[in-house]
């Protein structure tokens, strides 16, 4: 177990969104304990999207959350790199539709966040325990939740695609881990579906800089890659982002096979629905060998 943290100051950064392409500010600021992630529309009168299952909108190349007729697209990086360095209650200033891609990763939101500094309130975050296995499966992807002591995700990536081919990874989470293992792993993409996507008003912010583009029969930029399985590593990144949209920290196992931004949050919901698969763990004690993840101060000290 341990405290709820926010962030110590508030500090901003800007970049292109990925699919509008506009330079959006985003800045980042303290919150008080139990606000959990709330985003904030300035450009539209300061409407509040609280980060959670009830707000996802759309789950079509990236998750959007929306509230009363504002949006927020492509939260996932940023929501993981909260979820890494157990950032629970912060605000999310943005004066555009979409959280800047950066470079594609949640490092830079990484080193935002530890520039910000981290600070400990005084109440303790419980977790979400699963007791009984749930499972989504859709066409050939599936994922499931089972019981597990720790918070472990194992996912399979499987492109018939000469540069691709299968990639797997079982990673347990914690502060230290995410942010060398799976915090530098950016987002990927086909070229051959470039002219679609923009077609459709999508990807106009994408660029070589900001994600692996795979051709026909290679990766085009694939000299620059952090990791020789970088693309499940992102789709690890991008599963932790949306599960942390559940609110808790979940004690147990994801185990994935082709899946994606819809998968994910199709568990969580028929997860809140199966109340009888988990219960809210408060007292430490009733949890035996947790893989707990490290405290946030120890990331904190990782990355200096």
């Amino acid at each position: 177990m341990r405290l709820q943290n926010t962030i110590a100051q508030e500090i901003s950064i800007t970049g292109k969104g990925l699919h509008t392409g506009q330079d959006i500010r985003l800045q980042l600021s303290p919150a008080p304990q139990d606000t959990g992630v709330v985003f904030i529309r300035s450009d539209k009168g300061g409407i509040r999207i609280k980060a959670g299952i009830s707000a996802v909108a759309d789950t079509t190349f990236a998750t959007t959350l929306a509230s009363k007729g504002a949006k927020v697209g492509t939260v996932e990086h940023l929501l993981a790199a909260f979820s890494g360095l157990h950032i629970d209650n912060v605000y999310v200033d943005l004066d555009g539709p979409e959280v800047p891609i950066l470079d594609g990763s949640a490092s830079p939101f990484i080193s935002l966040i530890l520039e910000a500094g981290i600070a400990k309130q005084a109440k303790t975050v419980p977790c979400l325990k699963i007791l009984e296995p749930v499972v989504v499966m859709e066409g050939h992807s599936q994922i499931a939740v089972t019981p597990y002591d720790g918070t472990r995700i194992t996912y399979r990536l499987f492109y018939t695609h000469p540069a691709f081919g299968e990639q797997k990874m079982s990673f347990d989470v914690s502060s230290l881990n995410f942010i060398n293992e799976i915090a530098p792993a950016r987002t990927f993409g086909f070229l051959r579906d470039v002219e679609m996507l923009r077609s459709k008003g999508l990807a106009k912010g994408g660029s070589l800089d900001n994600a692996l583009v795979l051709g026909d029969t290679d990766i085009i930029n694939g000299n620059k890659m952090r990791f020789n399985d970088e693309f499940v590593r992102h789709k690890i990144l991008d599963a932790i982002g949306d599960m942390s949209l559940i609110g808790l920290p979940i004690l147990g196992h994801v185990i994935a096979n082709k899946s994606g931004h819809t998968l994910h949050i199709k568990l969580l919901r028929k997860l809140l629905l199966c109340k009888d698969s988990w219960n809210i763990v408060s007292d430490p004690s009733s949890i035996k060998h947790a893989h707990a993840p490290a405290p946030a101060e120890v990331a904190v000290q990782a990355a200096k």
